[in-house]
């Protein structure tokens, strides 16, 4: 047996070892159970890979992210085969890992309810005791194709293969590019039980599945894609510990308790009226509040950071949306066009194209630059319908679209102002834990993105700069980018650790260009110059938004943004006069207010303010009255007795001046 070397990295140290013809790369790391897989060359790989001259070789752990999507495809086979094992007729479709879990897509001619996956997960449980192993059998397309006659979906990816399978929702886990695949699970005894197209890796054995649990089942259509069949979805999860499982529903359970489509409900926040259509929003009177506060707050923000406010229509000639480029890149996700007088116009996705006009409207000069314009404009994007989500996903919302032209040497510091601007607003709202992503082109796909890779590359550059020089991690995001140029977006974690997508802070060197808009301005020495433009969305929407932030305060809003900021709370009857001249008060001094004068008993009264998650009531009865006072209580049962009335009122103006929670 020949021996030669191999490199073992781990962070920035590297080991080189010696190894002979047919050592396993599961060798390198017999030591160390927490080890599934490796990445060979930046390329992962089961551990049953056999190692090569001159490889570099890392450890994939369990609790990685990476490990994370191989332990959950592969929970998603041993789900997929419990399901043939225990419904024959089952077709498969693909199954991908994704965030925090799994899916499997199946055709089946009824679908499964509760009571089918409580079976699954038992049979699940049996696959994963036996300890059957993942084996890696490359094949060819034909003898593919023969070996999975009784499958039409899976013949269907093979046909993908290496042109079209990102048309395929998930199908990039079971073909590509390069050669084809398939998965047998082996029990002990060397029998096949199952097999699945898939180009791997995947766990050693299944006994290497520590915890997992079946979610809920839906239906899902075949590629995503509306027009083909429907079939039914099951979703899992699977952790690297029964302990990370546990912990994982406790989330879910904490999620679903904030989930802001149930509270806005509750609050009497907003609403989605069959009658006007899905994913179109109504704001209720409260709901208003908050969305009037977000909106006056930044706009003055805006206008401190020297931005000038500007207003557009909510419809354009459809040739202006090829100019900008919209129509022929991103034209899926626009409505169809509309008849006006015998002219086709199209609902605006974006506010972009109209500022461009604005800026043309006459000759700049490069005094004039950076010119910063903003509105909170109304856009419509045509989202599929199994993708609209209460607020966070929506067909028509308003954003608080700004766009900064600047000179090209001005760009790197207008980058840094929009960041610093975005990191404040929102740390004025009580989010505080953020990291960026570098959104760049996708290099495999030139045709789906604009302008040169001059261009590109220094776009690219200009962002990562000023991105890393924020402190903030940074994350990359191959493929990300518009079509029109690279972005940073500001990723925010709420209360419990969930992650959002907020502002996005866009470089743009196409939409000035001669061959869209012709944007330019008159340099100092009098030439005509193409300026940079710069796209900024703060909060990406203000619809979605304020489903971020119903979710981060469980509905419990910090004084200012709280629809109703005090209730007025009579012991009896006889108190009412009293607190309604309190309230009084509180409204000359700003404060949004109400007096509870309904027939429920005090202590009903208290309850229905702290479920309407108010931040302050005043409780009066005959010895508040007679100390002109008032007991005054906070929605955490703390409570204050004998506080005077401008005592009470000081209180309240100043915690809604501070904007800090209570």
């Amino acid at each position: 047996m020949s021996e030669f070397k191999v490199a073992v990295v781990h962070a920035d140290q590297r080991e080189d070892r010696a190894v002979t013809t047919g050592t396993k790369a599961w060798e390198l790391f017999r030591d160390d159970d927490t080890v599934i897989a490796a990445r060979v060359g930046g390329e992962l790989k089961d551990l049953a890979y056999d190692l090569a001259d001159g490889d570099e070789v890392e450890a994939v752990t369990i609790d990685s992210k990476d490990g994370h999507d191989i332990l959950r495809h592969s929970a998603a086979h041993v789900m997929a085969q419990a399901v043939q094992d225990l419904f024959p007729e089952a077709k498969l479709g693909i199954g991908p890992p994704i965030t925090d879990g799994f899916y499997y897509d199946f055709d089946v001619e009824t679908p499964f309810v509760p009571g089918d996956l409580e079976k699954i997960e038992t049979r699940m449980r049996k696959i994963i005791k036996e300890g059957q192993r993942f084996s890696r059998r490359v094949t060819t397309d034909a003898d593919a194709l023969a070996e999975l006659h009784d499958e039409p979906y899976k013949l269907e990816l093979i046909g993908l293969k290496g042109g079209g399978a990102d048309a395929a929702e998930g199908a990039s886990v079971e073909v590509g590019a390069g050669e084809l695949t398939i998965y047998d699970n082996i029990r002990r005894d060397g029998e096949v039980a199952w097999s699945d197209l898939c180009r791997g890796p995947h766990l050693p054995t299944t006994k290497r599945i520590p915890a997992f649990k079946l979610m809920r089942s839906a239906a899902a259509y075949w590629r995503g894609d509306e027009k083909n069949k429907q079939l039914q979805r099951i979703y899992g999860t699977a952790w690297e510990s029964k302990e990370a499982l546990e912990e994982h529903l406790h989330r879910l359970e904490e999620a679903e308790r904030r989930d802001h489509r149930k509270l806005g409900r509750d609050l009497d926040l907003f609403s989605f009226p069959d009658e006007i259509g899905s994913g179109l929003p109504v704001f209720h009177p409260k709901g208003g509040v908050i969305k009037r506060e977000m909106e006056d707050y930044v706009r003055q923000r805006h206008i401190e950071e020297g931005f000038e406010y500007v207003g557009t229509p909510h419809i354009a000639k459809e040739p202006l949306f090829y100019t900008s480029g919209h129509l022929p890149y991103y034209g899926e996700g626009m409505f169809p066009a509309l008849d006006v007088d015998g002219m086709d116009y199209r609902l605006k996705a974006m506010n972009c194209p109209m500022h461009n006009l604005i800026y043309r409207s006459r000759q700049r000069s490069y005094r004039e630059l950076p010119l910063r314009l903003f509105e909170f404009g109304s856009v419509y994007r045509h989202e599929k319908s199994g993708v609209v989500h209460g607020l966070t996903r929506v067909r028509g919302f308003a954003q608080d679209d700004s766009h900064s032209y600047v000179t090209p040497e001005q760009a790197p510091d207008e980058i840094k102002h929009l960041l610093d601007f975005c990191l404040s607003l929102f740390r004025d709202f009580g989010l505080d834990d953020f990291y960026l992503e570098l959104s760049t082109r996708d290099e495999t796909k030139p045709d789906k993105f604009i302008g040169s890779d001059e261009d590109w590359a220094m776009a690219t550059s200009v962002l990562e700069k000023v991105a890393t020089e924020s402190g903030l991690e940074l994350v990359p995001d191959p493929g990300g980018a518009a079509y029109y140029g690279p972005k940073i977006s500001v990723q925010a974690r709420d209360a419990i650790g969930r992650t959002w997508q907020m502002s996005t802070i866009q470089y743009d060197f196409n939409q000035p260009s001669p061959e869209r808009f012709g944007l330019e301005y008159i340099a100092s020495d009098g030439s005509r110059q193409q300026p940079v433009m710069i796209h900024s969305a703060k909060f990406g929407s203000i619809e979605r938004f304020i489903g971020v932030l119903v979710e981060h305060y469980a509905g419990a809003f910090p004084p200012w943004l709280a629809p109703v900021q005090v209730v007025g709370i009579p012991i009896a009857e006889q108190h009412n006069d009293y607190l309604f001249d309190v309230a009084a008060q509180l409204k000359r001094a700003g404060i949004r207010v109400e007096v509870d004068d309904s027939d429920d008993r005090m202590q009903k009264k208290i309850r229905n303010a702290q479920l309407q998650k108010v931040p302050f009531m005043m409780i009066a009865g005959n010895d508040d009255i007679e100390a002109g006072a008032v007991s005054f209580r906070y929605r955490d049962g703390r409570q204050d007795n004998g506080v005077s009335i401008a005592d009470a009122i000081a209180r309240v103006v100043a915690a809604v001046e501070s904007r800090e929670q209570v």
